[in-house]
């Protein structure tokens, strides 16, 4: 197949055996340097995303994707609120709740969010009737004062199912004085969510209670949704609250946990910036096996340039064969990152039955695998960046080449 005269020069250079062997080297190590350095980058970014999926998943399983909340007063018409969500096709799910902050005290006190939910309801907005571990969570009945709590809230205020914990909320103004409202739950549920803002910082109880504790009536906090495309979340709820009318509060779980989600993006960045310089390290490997390999080639390209080679493709023969190098190490790469991300986990149980160990123990980490997500828009970026830093490593030992003058090439030849 007929090929341009400079990059049928440079594959047959990249083919050759090369008189200096350590040249031959050096191109091994960087093709074996980009390599390495995609493989990683692939399997570090993938096991990152896997974890921030595992923790969106665990958060959202007891958060609503979108919140519509009065502002500053009880929502009364909550009624109306759910019946008009329902009518929007890209809603799975609603249903009215009151949330407040409070001071729960057992043996020992702990600040807690006690929210409260209608039971036959809640589980159209999330899966906590699924993680209760003790009870059930239609045993908070009105008017019963039962009250469920996380996992690790019940253990740090030393109670189980069956005693008793005070609730207390805000202070009330009365003729002798402010004082505390203050009421006794019965503890008739636990339940383990695996996220420990919710295992330790929440409590559900029956809304009609909770509605009696704060002095409500019968207005409640807000409405929680649930949609099929949690993607479109701050668009409903604005779209509800603007057919409802009047003043609404709109959020969505990415606004809610801003904070976090933007701590795992710049995470992910800066482990991306950190271990891109394994590929660096592959580039310049090429930069210094070019040089030499130009430096082997005068005697080659002062003839290639007496046949009539112009330095511009002297310049391409040598951009030619140190690009297929980046290309050779990117694929090999991609490859390797992409079998590793998909095998990791047997991979980890294979050295914890080597090593006699539990690397990831159940007692101490809520994720006891290695979760993984390949993402092809992470993998894409990788090889372009391999392919581009191995390109500009060729620039400069390609621009060496067709700087060189036949005749000093020549001279002692």
């Amino acid at each position: 197949m007929f090929k341009p005269i400079p990059v049928a020069i440079g594959l047959r250079y990249l083919r050759a055996k090369r008189r200096n062997g350590f040249i031959s080297f050096i191109s091994m190590a960087s093709i074996l340097g980009i390599a390495i350095g995609v493989a990683a980058l692939i399997t570090t970014l993938a096991v990152m995303s896997g974890f921030q999926r595992e923790i969106r998943d665990r958060m959202l399983q007891m958060a609503a994707h979108a919140t519509v909340s009065a502002d500053g007063e009880a929502m009364e018409h909550w009624r109306q609120a759910v019946t008009q969500a329902y009518r929007d096709p890209r809603v799975a799910g609603a249903a009215p709740y009151i949330e407040t902050q409070a001071l729960i005290s057992g043996p020992r006190r702990q600040p807690a969010i006690v929210r409260g939910v209608m039971p036959d309801e809640e589980g159209k907005v999330s899966v906590i009737a699924q993680k209760m571990v003790r009870g059930r969570l239609d045993q908070l009945t009105p008017g019963s004062f039962n009250i469920v709590l996380g996992q690790e809230l019940a253990l740090w205020l030393g109670v189980d199912v069956g005693d008793s914990v005070i609730v207390t909320t805000d202070f009330q103004t009365t003729p002798v004085g402010a004082i505390p409202q203050l009421k006794r739950f019965h503890v008739s549920g636990i339940f383990e969510a695996g996220y420990q803002e919710y295992d330790k910082g929440l409590a559900v109880v029956n809304l009609g209670d909770a509605q009696r504790l704060l002095r409500m009536g019968d207005g409640v906090t807000g409405v929680r949704l649930r949609l099929h495309d949690m993607d479109l979340a701050f668009d409903v709820a604005r779209d509800l609250a603007l057919r409802l009318g009047g003043g609404y509060r709109v959020s969505d779980w990415t606004s809610d946990n801003a904070n976090m989600f933007r701590a795992l993006k710049l995470e992910k960045t800066m482990m991306a910036i950190l271990l891109s310089l394994i590929i660096a390290m592959g580039a310049f490997n090429l930069v210094s096996s070019q040089v030499m390999l130009v430096t082997d080639k005068q005697a080659d390209i002062a003839i290639l340039r007496t046949l009539g080679l112009t330095p511009r493709g002297v310049m391409q023969v040598f951009m030619v064969q140190g690009s297929m190098i980046g290309v050779i190490g990117t694929v090999l790469g991609v490859a390797g990152g992409v079998v590793l991300t998909l095998n990791l986990d047997r991979i980890l149980r294979v050295i914890e039955s080597i090593l006699g160990v539990q690397l990831m123990p159940e007692d101490v980490y809520y994720i006891t695998g290695l979760p993984t997500q390949l993402e092809p828009s992470d993998v894409t970026i990788i090889a372009l960046v391999a392919l581009a830093m191995a390109f500009l490593a060729t620039l400069y030992p390609a621009w060496r080449a067709a700087r060189t003058a036949p005749a000093e090439a020549l001279r002692y030849e």
